[in-house]
């Protein structure tokens, strides 16, 4: 959860205690207008970035997504499960009289929590077995710039890596991971680096999570036809120095990515991978050629977020010798070792009693060096370039981790939770 200063923590409470009263309330009193904003506003200030209304057959479960982790909030009253869907269709643009088809909309609300914040919320509904159910993905709009490398948890050399691989004119910069590693926050955090008075950076999202003054930022709009390929050709057209496109997800774009890299521009984007070495291979899976690759990668960065230990609770910790042999089972050597002596949270007010409070990033950065560029074009495997990139300095993520909790950071189980939940 953000920090946040008395006055907000204050509205905070009167929001959830809102909610509460207008639930012990009869349902016929409830306001449905309020109770669908109070949601959002609570959901906001808690930090959530997504929100859960999902139907029950005797109520409709409402959840919270903080520090990548879903927990229970609320119970609506099952009769007030058409009139809430309803409302948050009006708001977001959808047919109200279908129920049995997906549908996806956006809608913006403005809060007033101390200081004016825009929201921008993207809806997904979906028919289920008690009814339809609704998420709402959360984007701050006022966070943008406030966004560097050095808040995100990146090691000094890594910092280093990245700094270096900025200052080239062109080639791609990619960051990897699954959804919700934070891939794009690191895009966003070095076009704030980027970002001076003498350079076009031209961007191609979906959703745009955050605005940034002074970059041009185009939205994917699949009802018209721009698409991802579609806005990186118009982009083209626009004289960039860098561009950044929010997912290479098929082999058109990675096609014109490439070229683009080709041709004189800096690309920034993302990859669903596992780690930054299968980034590599996986760009040859889009049938991109192995030569391409290999001399248009400057770097990948693979990345994950864990959630860090609550300031205001963290306490040390000691393990006994039987903690010790339980985690044995379960962990690797290093992380048992690590362990033995770490901090953990005991849960209070701040932290909402999780022990939590916030995420940071563990990363690994492969850079393409000459022989891992051979490798490439001998169409190398995963496993054989992370091998090489280990032995040229790469620090992988795991051992970052591990770095963070010898620190007092984050916990092994934290850690551990990312890659195997």
């Amino acid at each position: 959860m953000p920090d946040l200063t008395a006055q907000q923590q204050q509205h905070q409470k009167e929001v959830a205690e809102r909610i509460k009263q207008s639930l012990d309330g009869k349902v016929d009193d409830i306001s449905i207008i309020h109770i669908v904003n109070d949601l959002v506003e609570n959901a906001h200030e808690m930090g959530a970035s997504d929100i859960h209304l999902d139907p029950e057959e005797g109520d409709i479960r409402v959840r919270f997504r903080i520090d990548g982790v879903l927990s229970d909030f609320y119970k609506l009253p099952k009769e007030l499960q058409s009139e809430v869907t309803t409302r948050v269709k009006v708001l977001a643009g959808m047919r109200t009289d279908e129920h049995q088809a997906a549908q996806d909309g956006r809608f913006k609300l403005s809060l007033e929590d101390g200081h004016k914040t825009n929201i921008d919320v993207r809806v997904s509904i979906a028919p289920t077995y008690f009814g339809e159910n609704c998420v709402m993905r959360l984007l701050a709009q006022t966070k943008g710039g406030s966004i560097t490398l050095e808040s995100l948890g990146f090691s000094g050399t890594n910092l280093e890596k990245i700094n270096r691989a900025m200052k080239r004119p062109f080639g791609l910069i990619l960051a990897t991971g699954p959804t919700g590693s934070g891939k794009t926050t690191t895009l966003y955090s070095i076009m704030q680096k980027l970002n001076t008075p003498d350079v076009s950076i031209i961007t191609i999202e979906d959703p745009i999570e955050y605005s940034i003054e002074g970059i041009d930022q185009i939205q994917v709009n699949q009802r018209t036809g721009l698409t991802f390929a579609e806005g990186l050709r118009f982009i083209l057209r626009q004289d960039p120095d860098t561009i950044m496109v929010g997912e290479i997800r098929d082999n058109e774009t990675s096609g014109i990515a490439v070229n683009a890299a080709m041709t004189g521009h800096l690309v920034l984007s993302t990859l669903h991978t596992n780690d930054a070495a299968t980034t590599l291979p996986r760009l040859l899976d889009m049938g991109v050629e192995p030569f391409l690759i290999a001399s248009t990668v400057n770097i990948a960065i693979g990345q994950r977020l864990v959630r860090t230990i609550c300031s205001a609770c963290k306490v040390e910790r000691n393990l006994k010798p039987e903690e010790i042999e339980a985690m044995k089972k379960t962990m690797s050597g290093e992380f048992v070792e690590a362990s033995k002596s770490s901090y953990f949270g005991m849960g209070c007010e701040k932290c909402g009693k999780t022990g939590f409070q916030g995420r940071i990033g563990i990363h690994e950065v492969l850079i393409i060096t000459e022989e891992l560029r051979t490798m490439i074009m001998e169409r190398a495997t995963a496993s054989e370039i992370k091998e090489k990139a280990i032995e040229q300095g790469m620090v992988p993520m795991m051992q970052d981790g591990l770095e963070k909790v010898k620190r007092g950071i984050t916990t092994a189980e934290e850690v551990l939770r990312v890659f195997y939940e």
